[in-house]
């Protein structure tokens, strides 16, 4: 099941994607699916960061590839920070290129969304606490996180956090083809199962940590082929069984 989250009618909604068809839901998912009866058609509705989290947790560094690729070494632990809220933005969104840097990168993510409130919860435990799978793109100025002491500023700023298009409820983790393209241009290709630490080894760790509640979304590491983005670009972050994530630079 595919849910979208859009504006109708000058309200935040939800509904079931099914082919070109939206079906909208009553309230919210977390509450159970409930149809009201009405449809619309996908095409007519601009879509909006599939959910509304209370925190957006990231892991670093979580394939060896790209921690080679920028000279870190592999954790022995997930290595967590956090994104603000205010990098969230929605697919098909404007990325705005921030005047300190100089090398802003594209990073692909599968995202966990978040259904029920979870804490200290076991591997075994974490797909009832889990309502689906998103995409997400961990966008960061690499050379200001080599320069700041942490990592706030350089993956922190404005419109960071593309996400969406939709959340994905039938979903496994474990071997599903993730990539990133730059105006048609493969950059990053790689497989899920090539994660230091799985999806729901992750959720279980983060739950030790922090409490999550529905909607809160984990990033769950980027693969290796990271690239710089410019003005004008056409970003496009895919993950094999739910969908496309597009975004353009500005």
């Amino acid at each position: 099941m595919r849910i979208a989250r859009f504006n109708l009618d000058n309200e935040v909604r939800f509904g079931v994607v099914e082919d070109s068809t939206v079906k909208l839901i009553a309230g919210h998912p977390f509450d159970g699916i409930s149809f009201t009866g009405q449809e619309v058609s996908l095409s007519s509705l601009k879509l909006l960061a599939p959910v509304a989290p209370s925190k957006i947790i990231c892991i670093g560094m979580n394939y060896a590839a790209h921690a080679a690729e920028i000279s870190q070494d592999v954790p022995d632990e997930p290595l967590m920070f956090f994104k603000g809220l205010n990098a969230l933005t929605d697919p098909d969104a404007v990325v705005e290129l921030p005047w300190q840097s100089n090398q802003v990168e594209i990073e692909v993510e599968l995202a966990v969304v978040i259904g029920k409130k979870a804490k200290n919860i076991s591997v075994e435990q974490v797909d009832e606490h889990v309502l689906g799978y998103t995409i997400g793109n961990d966008i960061t100025a690499r050379d200001l996180q080599f320069t700041d002491l942490q990592w706030a500023r350089s993956k922190g700023f404005d419109t960071f956090c593309p996400l969406g298009p939709w959340i994905e409820t039938d979903f496994d983790p474990t071997q599903q083809h993730i990539g990133s393209k730059i105006n048609g241009e493969q950059r990053q290709n790689s497989m899920t199962s090539e994660m230091i630490f799985d999806a729901k080894t992750l959720v279980s760790y983060v739950s030790q940590n922090v409490t999550l509640f529905p909607g809160d979304v984990i990033l769950t590491g980027s693969p290796a082929g990271i690239s710089r983005i410019d003005h004008g670009d056409s970003i496009e972050c895919e993950i094999e069984g739910i969908g496309v994530l597009r975004s353009t630079v500005a």
